[in-house]
């Protein structure tokens, strides 16, 4: 399974590093992140493969994970009209999605609050550990 994880940052110099060590020095890997915020905070998304390893080591540091859910990571070819098909795909079965992200080797990771029905849509193109 793959885990998106979101960590409440400082707005500075360093957090992301130091995020990502804390992460890596539990020898988990991080496959992707993303990070939003322009004031003060932001919000630090990450895509791990083992939720509990990553959120231990952060509360260790004093970094906490505000949320954490299960996402789809599907494989892509890079190329134009990629993401719009498989949006098309999704929408298609009547989810909504509420997390979109590009992850390292042409991946794409989705998320819903409907993570049954978006595995089952995305099906074979999802990671074969995702598969149901």
């Amino acid at each position: 399974m793959a885990f998106d994880l979101v960590i409440e940052i400082d707005n500075e110099p360093g957090a992301m590093a130091n995020v990502a060590k804390a992460i890596s020095d539990a020898g988990v890997n991080i496959a992707a992140a993303t990070c939003v915020g322009p004031s003060d905070r932001a919000q630090l998304h990450v895509l791990v493969p083992h939720a509990e390893a990553a959120k231990h080591v952060l509360a260790i540091t004093g970094l906490i994970v505000t949320s954490e859910r299960e996402v789809v990571v599907v494989e892509c070819q890079d190329r134009p009209g990629e993401l719009a098909d498989l949006a098309g795909l999704v929408a298609g079965a009547g989810i909504n999605l509420d997390l979109i992200y590009v992850a390292t080797r042409s991946r794409v990771v989705f998320g819903s609050d409907d993570i049954e029905r978006l595995k089952e849509t995305l099906g074979e193109l999802a990671l074969p550990a995702q598969r149901s």
